[in-house]
């Protein structure tokens, strides 16, 4: 159980560049299987999500090199999953996006069940009811997906959910099936454009990238030496963004996918949070447009609407939580719909234990009457990423020393993130046990 020991409240200063998308790295990642030549993914983030999927993939006879922030990814002539991880594959919900991957591969197959987060009940039924379509009959069992799926074919249809996962495991599958499917009701979020990014680089047509209806014309073989440069993470970016505007500190945030964190901006600048943004310029893979962001100290009032998220282009459901903490420094009162999940608001009013004034009103509304002045404490982390990670601004931003207990979540989705905090002069230090 590693821990953060915080001295809080310190005015924090300098600039912290955004690393690369945690989600988008784990979609490509499972995305090179369908690949037979060499895939070298670029600017990979070192983190405890992509470190368990590469313990999966490498017992399933994928070799993977590391070079540097570089992974090397070779698959075999035969995937052979009689040896595949579970434990690894329990920690990750990404480990779903297998069965999309796996469909061109293997006519039979089973991969464990997906896990990461708790937040409540997360069906894959959208995943069952998309890859149907494809000609795959997937059963569920208590620990396991049991896949098959003899003769795949095109299909048109509508997704039951709009979901990030599930459009990547339709695009993953649909695009090792020759002729033109057409997948409806698709997000068009960041890590499923760049999923969309890397199988054109594979040759796979894809019209429509950025809109919620996709036309992929696939390759029943796919064998390309390519390399592909994984762009940046916009939720690592609201978190130093909601650091900003909860310890009242000014920071120059570099490499913010900007089209990302447009509406999130535009909400925390009626909050009164004072920002002010660099030229825009593109990410190395030449698509998503960056730009440095830097804060300055602010005098916060509430909304007098509610702060829900959306599919793109609304709020992104991973960077709302990051609101709870601003809505604890910004006078009035604040209401947060978190509708997408059942149970994530439930961590919300650990922030209590801070001195917040949050009230839970039902599993997915919270109301948060503010300013508060923020106090130290002891608090374990909860068993999901972003409720985690609020609590560690929070303490980052409350008087006196706090204790955060097993960081492991955090370490799931932030790679090395006290010592980058540590550089903008924050007083954390992690303690191993």
């Amino acid at each position: 159980m590693s821990q953060f020991i915080i001295n809080g409240a310190k005015k924090l200063s300098g600039q912290v560049t955004v690393n690369s998308s945690k989600n988008a790295a784990a979609a490509t990642l499972i995305g090179s299987l369908i690949n037979q030549g060499e895939t070298t993914l670029k600017n990979v983030p070192q983190i405890e999500e992509i470190n368990r999927l590469i313990e999966v993939l490498t017992s399933i006879g994928v070799k993977i090199t590391k070079k540097n922030r570089d992974l090397i990814i070779q698959p075999p002539a035969v995937f052979n999953l009689s040896k595949i991880n579970t434990a690894a594959a329990k920690k990750t919900r990404s480990i779903i996006l297998a069965i999309g991957a796996l469909a061109g591969q293997l006519k039979n197959y089973s991969i464990p069940q997906a896990g990461g987060c708790r937040l409540g009940s997360r069906t894959v039924k959208p995943h069952l009811f998309a890859l149907e379509n494809f000609g795959l009959n997937i059963k569920a069992t208590k620990n396991h997906f049991n896949i098959s799926g003899h003769e795949l074919k095109p299909a048109e249809f509508v997704l039951y959910e709009s979901g990030d996962t599930v459009t990547e495991n339709a695009l993953l599958t649909a695009a090792q099936i020759a002729g033109e499917s057409t997948l409806k009701f698709c997000t068009s979020n960041y890590m499923v454009r760049d999923l969309c990014y890397f199988l054109q680089k594979l040759g796979v047509t894809i019209e429509g990238v950025g809109t919620s209806t996709l036309k992929v014309t696939g390759l029943t073989n796919i064998n390309q030496n390519i390399e592909y440069e994984i762009s940046e993470d916009p939720i690592e970016a609201m978190f130093f963004i909601s650091l900003a505007a909860t310890a009242n500190s000014s920071l120059t945030i570099k490499r913010c996918p900007l089209d990302f964190l447009e509406l999130e901006l535009l909400k925390l600048e009626k909050m009164g949070f004072q920002f002010s943004l660099s030229k825009k310029y593109y990410a190395k893979n030449g698509l998503t447009v960056l730009a440095d962001i830097t804060t300055h100290p602010s005098k916060l009032k509430a909304l007098e609407e509610k702060i829900h998220a959306l599919p793109f282009p609304g709020i992104n459901q991973d960077n709302l939580p990051f609101f709870v903490p601003i809505a604890t420094q910004a006078k009035g009162g604040s209401l947060i719909h978190d509708w997408t999940y059942e149970d994530r608001a439930i961590y919300y009013p650990e922030l209590n234990r801070l001195g917040a004034k949050i009230t839970l009103m039902d599993p997915h509304r919270v109301t948060i009457n503010g300013p508060t002045k923020l106090i130290a404490a002891e608090v374990v982390c909860p068993p999901a990423l972003r409720p985690a990670a609020i609590i560690l601004v929070a303490m980052l931003a409350a008087k006196g020393k706090s204790t955060l207990y097993n960081v492991y979540p955090i370490h799931r989705g932030y790679e090395k993130l006290e010592e980058r905090l540590q550089s903008i002069g924050a007083d954390i230090k992690l303690v191993e046990e």
